[in-house]
């Protein structure tokens, strides 16, 4: 339904049937990972003029995981983050990836 870089790729699926038998599909809920358990591997300090997705870009290649950044600062609403020069974001790794190393398995 997503791709594999979506915040929203490993979210569950819900099926119901409507009393006239058609059916409808919708995303379950998704919940914001605890940042404390995402492994964090940088930190950035926000310059005038920075946006979040320019940040990713950097960061992670691809400036559609600013999600990521969002997640790991505990942002409901992502422009705050850099609203404020100075401020300072942890970058960290996804909370899949970040289960796995505090699990002991190699990182994909």
């Amino acid at each position: 339904m997503f791709e594999s870089s979506s915040r929203y790729h490993a979210v569950p699926t819900t099926t119901y049937t409507l009393a006239d038998g058609r059916t409808v599909s919708h995303l379950r809920r998704r919940f914001l990972p605890r940042p404390e358990e995402l492994m964090a591997v940088g930190e950035h300090v926000v310059a005038a003029g920075d946006r979040l997705d320019r940040i990713a870009a950097r960061r992670y290649g691809d400036p559609e995981q600013s999600w990521r950044i969002a997640d790991a600062n505990r942002a409901m609403r992502p422009d705050d983050l850099t609203a404020a020069p100075g401020r300072r974001l942890r970058i960290t790794l996804p909370a899949e990836a970040s289960a796995a190393v505090v699990a002991g398995e190699p990182a994909r």
